[in-house]
């Protein structure tokens, strides 16, 4: 049996604000906005190359839990100190690079709710092994 994450729900007090964070400041392709019935919102974004993406909106409960509830999503990048500059370029606050030892570094920031997610730096994962 094959079991493929495909979509984390994260809790936003904006769903506009959201969407331009993640969008813009971020870089995620903006897969999905529909207003598929009365008071029912579904924003989908994608981190490029991720086949795994992020969900927000209104009307629904995949959508009640607290803003700014998420914890540590990762978003695995092959060379952490040019995602981190180019992030920081952006606009995004992102913290200093830790070590935590192994070949593994990270980068922690948070979305404009507080979700936080980490930048994360695997040495033995580079070039075809990324």
């Amino acid at each position: 049996m094959n079991l493929k994450l495909e979509l984390v729900p994260v809790p936003v007090a904006d769903v506009d604000r959201a969407k331009t964070f993640y969008v813009e400041k971020l870089g995620f392709n903006a897969d999905v906005d529909v207003t598929p019935a009365d008071g029912v919102r579904v924003v989908q974004v994608t981190p490029p190359g991720s086949g795994c993406s992020i969900g927000f909106g209104t009307g629904l409960e995949a959508y009640t839990g607290e803003p700014g509830s998420v914890r540590a999503l990762h978003l695995v990048v092959e060379d952490i100190e040019a995602a981190r500059a180019e992030l920081v370029g952006r606009g995004v606050d992102v913290g200093p690079v830790q070590d935590v030892g192994g070949g593994v570094r990270y980068a922690g920031f948070a979305d404009p709710d507080g979700n936080t997610l980490e930048l994360q730096e695997m040495a033995w994962r580079r070039g075809d092994t990324f």
